[in-house]
């Protein structure tokens, strides 16, 4: 990954998204090139700053890092039930869980200063994006199109590529209430913001504005080219493979909410709602997709 040469631009680990000149009120607006602020790596090195040090010098990282800990630690977590198996889950999945999400989390926290830069600010229409967005996903997940479509042209094979843990937590952790609570507590933390955080500045405040301009982090958020707008489809698409249809149509509408309001805290509120309305609905309903074993991711 290119890391930014070290004039200031970037100094303070935050997103370069720049308004117009001499707009004091953008708090994004970077420093004008080769005129150091106050904060460039020298100065944070001589002090002891390191997590300053290190944002500055690789910007990447507050976008990258906090989701590459989730799937190592996710990759320990037991897989899903062998075809004809019966899918009980394993004890040891709230445990490792709750581990992948406490590192996580503390992932987040060690890169919160350039998550904070971005203005908190969520746009009522990210919430009904999110709405929409659920009632969607069921929708062509329902309709079971990768099966139909897939497997008559001997692609079946993706659909095995998305499965998940089976895991009841109703069943494993039925008899202990404070657990069972404990887990879903847990669970639908992870799912509705964990997740969303992660996944989104993932996607949306690196990936796309990578495939952009080398030199990234000067690229607003929210500009998009064609390049851009096949990354943030193509991707999801490709981490949801037994959900191709539901990944591509959800993922591209969050992308228009993306354009439309360039708010990054709008995409994560409404992924975040998905997720949630989401996990809710498969706990009330207990499958989906048709499967025959419980899942809750």
């Amino acid at each position: 990954m290119a890391d930014p040469p070290d004039d200031g631009t970037a100094a303070r680990g935050a997103p370069a998204e720049r308004g117009p000149a001499g707009d004091a009120s953008n708090p994004y607006q970077s420093p004008t090139r080769g005129e150091p602020s106050p904060g460039t790596a020298a100065t944070l090195a001589g002090d002891g700053r390191w997590r300053e040090k290190l944002l500055a010098q690789h910007p990447w990282v507050a976008y990258v890092l906090p989701l590459i800990v989730f799937m190592v630690v996710g990759s320990f977590e037991p897989g899903p039930p062998k075809a004809g198996a019966v899918a009980t889950g394993s004890l040891h999945y709230p445990i490792l869980y709750s581990i992948k999400i406490a590192l996580t989390v503390a992932a987040i926290g060690l890169v919160w200063p350039v998550y904070r830069q971005f203005p908190f600010r969520i746009n009522p229409l990210a919430v009904v994006v999110g709405i929409v967005g659920v009632v969607l996903w069921i929708w062509l997940c329902q309709l079971d199109l990768e099966r139909k479509w897939l497997q008559p042209i001997g692609l079946g094979g993706l659909l095995g590529l998305g499965e998940r843990t089976g895991y009841n937590p109703f069943e494993q952790l039925g008899e202990n209430p404070a657990a069972l609570y404990g887990f879903l507590a847990v669970r639908f933390f992870g799912l509705a913001i964990v997740i969303a955080a992660v996944e989104e500045f993932f996607l949306r405040g690196f990936l796309m504005r990578f495939y952009m301009d080398p030199a990234w982090w000067e690229v607003p958020f929210g500009k998009v080219n064609a390049t851009a707008l096949a990354i943030g489809t193509l991707v999801p698409v490709l981490m949801h493979p037994a959900e191709l249809f539901a990944a591509a149509a959800w993922f591209s509408l969050i992308t228009c909410l993306m354009v439309t309001t360039r708010n990054i805290w709008d995409c994560i509120t409404a992924h975040a709602v998905t997720n949630l309305l989401l996990g809710a609905y498969i706990v009330w309903d207990g499958r989906l997709m048709g499967g025959d074993s419980w899942y809750l991711w």
